[in-house]
């Protein structure tokens, strides 16, 4: 899983971005998969080894851009945590995903703030970046949602 989590991250990459540090996540949708399938601990595994593996892929290993990539998974792994503590007939795939967006983003301006940029104005990327995490963290829940729905023949390829 954390191999397809890769693969989907090096799709991300080949896309263009519309604003710089705005991507989907599209290899969230397989921790959110993997969190509802086999639990937090599988799903924090796969979310780390895809930030390890792709920062050694694109070549950035303890470059600011790991860092970057690094709080954010580890915002949104704790969101996570947390979520599976919510009820889940209210909660589900979806609501996961928009607050691991949320989260992510939140990690991501924190470390810009107290490492990179440490200025006020990185306040107002914000409502930017927010728009961005509702929009592609429903969308990313839908997809996972849709797959968690989905038997289990119907994910895994017969061998």
């Amino acid at each position: 899983m954390a191999a397809l989590a890769l693969g989907l991250s090096v799709l991300e990459a080949a896309v263009p971005s519309p604003l710089p540090g705005v991507k989907p996540g599209l290899a969230n949708i397989v921790t959110l998969i993997v969190l509802a399938r086999y639990g937090w601990r599988t799903a924090a595994w796969v979310s780390l080894l895809r930030v390890v593996a792709g920062s050694l892929l694109f070549g950035n290993f303890l470059a600011p851009g790991f860092f970057l990539s690094l709080s954010g998974a580890l915002c949104s792994l704790l969101i996570l945590a947390l979520g599976q503590c919510l009820p889940t007939r209210w909660f589900g795939a979806v609501t996961h995903s928009i607050l691991a967006a949320f989260a992510h983003i939140a990690g991501q301006l924190l470390i810009v703030y107290l490492w990179l940029i440490p200025h006020a104005g990185i306040a107002y990327l914000f409502p930017i970046f927010a728009m961005a995490a509702l929009l592609f963290g429903t969308v990313n829940g839908l997809i996972a949602a849709h797959f968690l729905t989905e038997p289990k023949t119907k994910l895994v390829p017969a061998s």
